[in-house]
């Protein structure tokens, strides 16, 4: 069943017959996800070049990899330092079967004296192009609202002022591992629907923070677990990959993640049972300029998901950055693909250590961060 089904048939027959009857839960979600981006494998030119700086239509890419390997982030902006214009949206063209300009210089060796070349790369011309996100997937996230007397732009959106709006960014009673909270069967290894195709989570995701506030059912009321996934750019889809563009911000990439969750017991069953009422998150104040926001107060996503909320007396609107529609199809294809036999599930070879703690940056002296 997909998530959406399985919590109605819970709501209908109880966690312990839907324990015993269904064997696998799809989740999924389709949301912005800043850590992501490519590598790629351009091959070698005649004569050869060791590229040192790479740009793919005017984004630049990190080539201190090899001479004919580079990693494109999705943050990246072009060289023009267009905010409309990044790395994302690169990523995008590629998968919807353009051809874009590869350019790279270098300094020039024995082994590789050429040193530039101006040419058109495809995925059909690369010996490879893969996805690698070091952060996806967020085990929820903040709400965010402005009380300043000025719009601010972030990575949350636009922020009207005086409260005037609150974003959230989160597919919550669908998203993966708000059906898994403690990580039993997501792990290094599993096997995951990412943007259109196959892919694998190969580590915990950056800033990994199982130590955040819980419910009493053990679902985070904060950003907590996240994903580092990987997958085959090739056999992906515009459907689940976009290039986005948040107004004097930047870009990023809207990636499709969809996860199976096989029901391994009743504890499993009543996690994937988790609804939008026993989901909540904090509201933040973005203009507090400061990594220690306060939490105006606590919201499920029940409210959230009604179109307003109440901070500090008023009615304030609210919208998603993630898509609701696009996390229902991933749920529903995954479901399809594993009925067919299309998709196997794969047991993860490392589970993820729950006493990771995140840690801020600090300015310190050398001995300090030894």
């Amino acid at each position: 069943m997909t998530a959406e089904e399985f919590k109605q048939y819970v709501k209908s027959n109880g966690v312990k017959k839907a324990a015993k009857e269904v064997d696998v839960v799809t989740t999924g979600t389709f949301g912005a996800m800043c850590s992501s981006g490519a590598y790629f494998n351009f091959g070698h030119s005649d004569p050869p070049i060791k590229m040192q700086k790479v740009w793919l239509d005017g984004v630049q890419a990190y080539a201190g990899l090899a001479a004919v390997d580079a990693y494109l982030g999705a943050t990246e902006l072009d060289e023009a330092n267009n905010m409309m214009h990044g790395g994302a949206h690169v990523i995008e063209d590629l998968v919807k079967g353009k051809a874009v300009r590869l350019r790279a210089t270098s300094y020039g060796t024995d082994c590789y004296p050429r040193k530039e070349i101006d040419t058109f790369v495809s995925l059909k011309t690369v010996n490879q192009a893969v996805l690698m996100n070091i952060r996806n997937c967020y085990q929820n996230y903040a709400v965010a609202t402005n009380s300043s007397a000025r719009t601010l732009y972030t990575y949350m959106g636009k922020l009207l002022p005086d409260y005037g709006n609150a974003t959230f960014c989160s597919a919550g009673e669908l998203s993966p591992l708000l059906n898994d909270p403690f990580y039993r069967s997501i792990g290094i290894g599993t096997r995951i629907f990412l943007g259109g195709a196959q892919g694998f989570v190969v580590w915990e995701g950056t800033q990994f923070n199982p130590g955040v506030p819980r419910t009493p059912d053990g679902v985070p009321k904060r950003a907590a677990g996240s994903l580092a996934v990987i997958g085959d750019l090739k056999q992906m889809s515009p459907d689940f990959i976009r290039g986005l563009t948040f107004t004097r911000y930047g870009t990023s990439l809207g990636v499709g993640i969809g996860v199976p969750i096989p029901i391994l017991d009743e504890e499993m069953a009543k996690a994937c049972a988790v609804t939008n009422d026993q989901i909540f998150a904090g509201i933040f104040d973005y203009s507090q300029q400061t990594r220690s926001r306060t939490v105006l107060r606590e919201v499920s996503y029940s409210e959230l998901r009604s179109g307003e909320i109440e901070i500090k007396g008023k009615h304030v609107p609210t919208s998603s950055l993630s898509s609701l529609y696009k996390a229902k199809q991933i749920a529903s294809n995954l479901k399809s693909q594993i009925q067919k036999g299309q998709f196997m599930l794969e047991k993860p070879v490392q589970n993820f250590a729950l006493d990771r703690v995140f840690k801020p940056l600090d300015v310190r002296t050398e001995k300090e961060a030894m």
